[in-house]
């Protein structure tokens, strides 16, 4: 029998993993990021142009993080409701990082 430490964290890797395997892949897409800026990003200051330049350099720049889940805390106001339930989707198609 494993020591009790052992065991949670034997269990914990066994938890991760299995979070991993069936968790549903999230893509970085520069589809997605075109479909953010025509749909949710205007109007804005920046050009469509300007903007896919910028995508373009936040998923080069998270490419090494894709696949990971980020869990995020915030209060229950308006700007944070909109972020977690739109902009946290945006963030997720775009850079291939999960928000939860």
């Amino acid at each position: 029998m494993l020591p009790s430490k052992s065991r949670g964290r034997l269990l914990l890797a066994a938890s991760a993993m299995a979070l991993i395997a069936f968790a549903a892949p999230v893509r970085a897409d520069e589809a997605a990021a075109k479909k953010w800026i025509d749909s949710e990003f205007q109007p804005s200051t920046l050009s469509k142009d300007e903007q896919m330049r910028e995508m373009e350099w936040f998923i080069k720049a998270a490419e090494p993080f894709k696949g990971m889940e980020i869990n995020v805390v915030s209060e229950t106001i308006t700007t944070h409701e909109y972020e977690a339930k739109v902009l946290a989707k945006a963030f997720s198609e775009i850079t291939g990082i999960k928000l939860t």
